[in-house]
């Protein structure tokens, strides 16, 4: 699979509590000249971003990040604000406790809740993997597609795993025919990416692709 292939299928991502604008300036830039599907960025940064780069660069940012545990209200102000400050697509976490509590219906009002917040945004629902029982994966998916949601994406990158490729295997066979699937959390080689792809996955979490195909 060639590079320009797999970059436009990667959002290219720094979300460290200590990033600074020079840094998302930097991957602003890579995902321009790269290619890449997206830059996935802390939401101050949103319209700071939006501003410099316009169309040229799809910017996406996340929502009650990255524990979940924001109220709805919360979540669908961020969004709105998010939105309104320029983001393209918005990663939302879902709250974890309402899993453990078995109470889908809320998992599935506050999904649909925030997709509305999107204005027609790509929305994708982090749903944690590392911290749920395949049957609770089961369930989200049908949370996930009955709310609307555009992607099921695995992980946020700081729960205790990421992505695996067993886990694709049960979201694809569970999701909705209109639900993508991006994977992310320790997807950092060549091999995994394409791996990922391989699978049918949409988009891929990253902040290491550039490194992967040997790029400075």
């Amino acid at each position: 699979m060639d590079k320009k292939t797999v970059f436009s299928h990667v959002d290219h991502t720094l979300l460290k509590a200590v990033s600074t604008w020079k840094e998302v300036d930097k991957i602003c830039r890579e995902g321009v000249d790269y290619g890449m599907a997206a830059v996935c960025i802390p939401p101050r940064f949103v319209r700071q971003a939006k501003e410099k780069y316009g169309d040229r660069l799809n910017v996406a940012t996340v929502i009650g990040f990255p524990l979940g545990y924001n109220t709805t209200a919360v979540k669908v102000y961020e969004t709105r604000q998010a939105v309104g400050e320029g983001a393209d697509e918005i990663d939302m976490v879902i709250s974890l406790g309402d899993v453990k509590d078995g109470d889908f219906d809320a998992v599935t009002r506050e999904i649909r809740d925030v997709k509305a917040a999107c204005e027609g945004r790509a929305l994708k629902v982090i749903i944690e993997t590392c911290f749920l029982t395949d049957e609770e994966k089961i369930s989200l998916c049908r949370c996930v597609t009955e709310a609307g949601a555009d992607f099921i994406k695995t992980s946020t990158g700081f729960g205790a795993g990421g992505a695996t490729p067993e886990d694709i295997e049960l979201l694809k066979a569970h999701i909705g025919p209109q639900v993508k699937i991006k994977a992310s959390g320790g997807i950092r080689t060549r091999a995994a990416m394409e791996g990922y792809l391989a699978q049918g996955v949409e988009r891929i979490g990253a902040s290491s692709a550039i490194g992967a195909y040997g790029e400075p």
